[in-house]
């Protein structure tokens, strides 16, 4: 299967987070969009890896997300090396996307600043032949995706362009809330955490709102690019 657009996450809900709205939309204007978490999240402090594999398969349900797979790297141990990179490589060869977004460049969680590196980089050696994956017993073909985009995270981190949302907002906190175990829930007697508070929980609609605030729309997903970000006419800006 190719897909338009395949986005990457350290962790599940990742993605939801940094750019769930982003996906919904593309998917509404008819876009393949595939998710591909790198752990499963087992060092959380609430929930299990069980728990999480129902939450991230409801949230891409949700989204209307074509495929998810789960690499099953260890939650808070991978590293940037050819081992994990090769893994990723094949994802990107196996899915042959337009398009990857990727983790933060840096943030709060030391896996979100690792991760974005690591599929950045998998990306670019994907797209060299000398190079050789095998997935299922067939060899793959090489694969460079035309650009990479970071969504941002924990961090405020300046955004190198801005996507609108407006009228995405509430799909994507359905998809944020599929992780019931994750987020705000005051009858809840799991440990509290940053992500559990219901500040957070607010945090993702107005910080949403706050980049529409500045492009003179209602919402607004933000991300960094490693190259300048191009248009074909002055017209394509808002």
């Amino acid at each position: 299967m190719k897909l338009d657009i395949l986005a990457f996450g350290a962790h599940p809900d990742d993605v939801e987070l940094g750019c769930g709205a982003v996906l919904a939309k593309e998917v509404e204007n008819g876009k393949s969009v595939g998710i591909i978490d790198l752990t499963r999240g087992e060092l959380g402090t609430r929930g299990t890896e069980q728990t999480r594999d129902e939450e991230a398969t409801n949230a891409a349900k949700i989204l209307g997300i074509a495929v998810r797979e789960n690499l099953g790297f260890a939650d808070g141990f991978f590293v940037n090396d050819k081992k994990h990179q090769i893994e990723i490589i094949k994802m990107i060869r196996k899915y042959r996307p337009e398009i990857v977004l990727c983790n933060a460049i840096e943030d709060r969680h030391i896996d979100h600043g690792k991760g974005s590196k690591l599929v950045s980089d998998a990306c670019f050696l994907s797209g060299l032949v000398k190079i050789e994956t095998e997935l299922d017993g067939v060899i793959q073909d090489n694969w460079r995706p035309k650009v990479v985009y970071h969504y941002i995270q924990w961090k405020d981190i300046k955004p190198d362009f801005v996507v609108d949302v407006s009228g995405f907002m509430d799909k994507k906190m359905e998809a944020v809330l599929a992780y019931k175990t994750q987020f705000y829930n005051p009858k809840s007697s799991e440990p509290e955490t940053p992500i559990s508070s219901k500040n957070f929980t607010d945090s993702i609609a107005y910080r949403a709102r706050n980049l529409g605030r500045l492009i003179g729309v209602e919402y607004a997903e933000g991300f960094t690019t490693e190259r300048y970000a191009a248009v074909d006419s002055l017209f394509d800006l808002i």
